[in-house]
């Protein structure tokens, strides 16, 4: 993946809009391309047939996907919605938007909880239960994996190495990443890059939610 590694970023931060402009940023090239989208205040990215689905997820803004027939759905921070294919697809925001997509392809195996062309919040996946962790696959296939994870405070993953490269986002709270030796503080809002091979740990130092996007190349 073309992303910092080792340290907590920002996906909003990292990518601000540049006015009168929409920006794409290609981070992973794979079956499961991955990349960043910044759209300026009234800007626009015209509607067009996918023969894929395509997993958005809101960093910053507001984002409107928008189709045939007056289909429109309206995202704002930490929200998330998967498109539909095979029939046109745009996007775009009045007031300025950033956010990840995630090319996610048919035959990919998807959890019933999403259902596509409407916006749901990643968070609101997983409930928090005490003293444990609540784990659900979203998305996955033999070389991606996509997870929700709700850790009440106090719980977390050892250390382990992580077997491919994996972005974290966090959802809900407050944590820490354990990364070759050094801890770092994350919450809400912003995201960790893990190598392939990596030696990592989490701990919730508060009640804390995150998605994990692990590729498998």
């Amino acid at each position: 993946m073309q992303e910092k590694t080792g340290e907590v970023f920002s996906i909003a931060r990292d990518n601000a809009p540049v006015p009168g402009c929409t920006i794409s940023k290609e981070v992973y090239k794979g079956k499961n391309q991955i990349s960043y989208f910044s759209l300026a205040a009234d800007t626009d990215i015209s509607a067009e047939i996918y023969p894929y689905y395509k997993l958005i997820l809101v960093a910053e803004g507001d984002l409107e996907v928008y189709g045939r027939d007056g289909y429109q759905r309206e995202a704002g921070s930490g929200e998330a919605i998967l498109t539909h294919t095979d029939t046109p697809v745009g996007m775009r925001s009045k007031s300025g938007a950033v956010y990840t997509e995630i090319s996610i392809q048919k035959e990919d195996v998807m959890n019933s909880a999403i259902k596509a062309g409407e916006v749901f919040k990643l968070a609101d996946l997983v409930p928090y239960q005490d003293g444990r962790i609540v784990n659900m696959d979203v998305i996955h296939n033999d070389k991606m994996k996509f997870v929700v994870m709700a850790f009440d405070k106090g719980t977390g993953l050892s250390e382990h190495a992580a077997p491919g490269e994996a972005i974290v986002f966090a959802l809900d709270g407050e944590g820490v990443i354990g990364y070759e030796g050094k801890e770092h503080p994350i919450k809400a809002g912003e995201e960790f890059h893990f190598a392939k091979g990596g030696l990592h740990f989490v701990k919730a130092t508060e009640k804390f939610k995150m998605a994990l996007l692990l590729t498998l190349d």
